[in-house]
């Protein structure tokens, strides 16, 4: 990746997934939005809908897959809101949901997750954060590869975190076979995989017209932080100081993941990293904000995906 004038937009930190898609016009594409219904999911999923595309809400709860997209048709008036089961962190599932699928695809959302899980293995032996926000849809959107190149255009985007910044990929234990469980450097270096993976995957797929670009959300209460107790949140924010995290509601908090999926700001444009609905300057070491040089490293970029298609075919 060539060093290029940053992409910035006329939105802000406070900006909403409804006023980025406001104008854009999506009729006849198809989306899919992993972790749909629940978090900035529902809110991603709603802003798409609401600019006129099919949307499949990929989850793991169907009954709760439902209800979201009664609520999005409701409230968008969209008729072609679907849902599927996705379990990333069953090689199975994701092969279903692959094999399921017909026909060109325009966005793929990679945006469900776990974070700062207990210590959890898939029936693999996989660090289940590593497993689910990585290696699942690593095998999601390769198995969809086709479809996304039969659309032309195609866009992935890939919901990482400022939690990268915690840790590298550890290519050397990244399972934590060896070192001691932690599940902040755990989630943190999933993260920082998603970021490496929109890197790697520009560069594979760009001459099928797909670009991926990744993003930080930005600090937002839901359901992903169902292991962290009010407490934990309360002293995070602490130790993080006065004015560097503001939280947002999910309808900001959809916004950076929407304006990577649909701006025109960002035609032709992947491998990125975006916060607060523009591109992220280099971390300044000690802050929460900007992208690590090491997310975007190319060798790491080009190593993992090796590692991840080893992985996936043991």
């Amino acid at each position: 990746m060539t060093a290029t004038t940053p992409i910035t937009t006329p939105f802000t930190a406070r900006s909403t997934a409804a006023e980025v898609v406001d104008g854009i016009d999506l009729t006849g594409r198809r989306a899919i939005v992993t972790g749909g219904a629940s978090g900035i999911g529902i809110e991603t999923a709603r802003a798409l809908a609401g600019a006129g595309a099919e949307v499949t809400l990929a989850v793991r709860d169907l009954d709760a897959g439902k209800r979201t997209a009664e609520d999005i048709t409701a409230t968008t008036g969209g008729r072609q809101v679907l849902v599927a089961p996705l379990d990333l962190a069953d090689r199975a599932s994701v092969a279903s949901f692959v094999a399921a699928w017909d026909g060109p695809l325009h966005i793929l959302v990679n945006n469900a997750g776990v974070m700062a899980a207990p210590e959890t293995r898939t029936p693999e032996g996989w660090e289940l954060q590593f497993a689910t926000n990585h290696l699942g849809h690593f095998a999601l959107a390769t198995g969809l590869h086709p479809a996304l190149a039969a659309a032309g255009g195609a866009r992935v985007v890939s919901v990482s975190s400022s939690a990268h910044l915690r840790s590298p990929v550890v290519f050397d234990d990244i399972h934590f076979r060896e070192r001691p469980y932690e599940p902040w450097l755990a989630y943190g270096q999933s993260k920082t995989a998603n970021v490496l993976f929109a890197v790697e995957a520009t560069r594979r797929w760009a001459g099928d017209g797909i670009t991926v670009n990744a993003l930080m959300p930005g600090g937002i209460r839901t359901n992903l932080q169902r292991h962290i107790t009010q407490e934990d949140l309360d002293r995070m924010l602490a130790q993080a100081g006065a004015g560097s995290i503001t939280l947002k509601t999910p309808e900001q908090g959809a916004a950076t993941s929407v304006l990577v999926a649909t701006s025109p700001l960002l035609d032709g444009i992947g491998g990125r990293y975006f916060e607060d609905c523009a591109e992220a300057a280099p971390n300044e070491p000690g802050t929460r904000h900007g992208v690590a040089t090491y997310a975007l490293d190319p060798e790491a970029a080009t190593l993992l995906w090796q590692v991840s298609t080893d992985t996936l075919a043991s």
